[in-house]
């Protein structure tokens, strides 16, 4: 397995264990479960949260959200050198939908639920329906 893939994997079963046991149920990775996410970062949010644990949050969370959009929509990670974190594509080599998952949590930590994570997923989802019918097409979720 590629250590980037294993990486992530780890860092999201590891963001799922360090989570209070009734609640652990509720993180399957299915899509459903990014609406638990979305709550929990909210929840997050209300804290006083200094850089270091912003970031933190938003890799171990992000990596939880990458997983997720990874098993049930698919997509190859890829670590960005030059921006210190890894985006998740799909449809190669047909078309491209790319996705970065630790910004868009930060943003969900910073800015609120204007960053809705289940919305940022919908829209990884959609866009990888029409890349199937467009060769060539090419997206940035952002």
């Amino acid at each position: 397995m590629n250590p980037l893939v294993r990486d992530i994997i780890q860092t999201a079963d590891n963001f799922v264990q360090s989570l209070p046991e009734p609640h652990r149920k509720d993180f399957d990775y299915s899509v459903h479960s990014l609406a638990e996410v979305d709550d929990f970062l909210e929840w997050i949010s209300d804290s006083l949260l200094g850089d270091d644990d912003i970031y933190n949050m938003s890799s171990s969370v992000g990596c939880y959200v990458f997983e997720t959009a990874r098993r049930n929509y698919g997509g190859e990670y890829y670590w960005i050198k030059k921006e210190e974190q890894p985006i998740l594509v799909a449809g190669e080599p047909d078309f491209a939908v790319t996705i970065r998952a630790w910004e868009k949590v930060r943003g969900r930590i910073v800015n609120g639920k204007e960053d809705s994570i289940p919305f940022y997923i919908a829209g990884y989802a959609e866009h990888i329906a029409i890349g199937k019918e467009k060769k060539g097409y090419y997206a940035t979720i952002v």
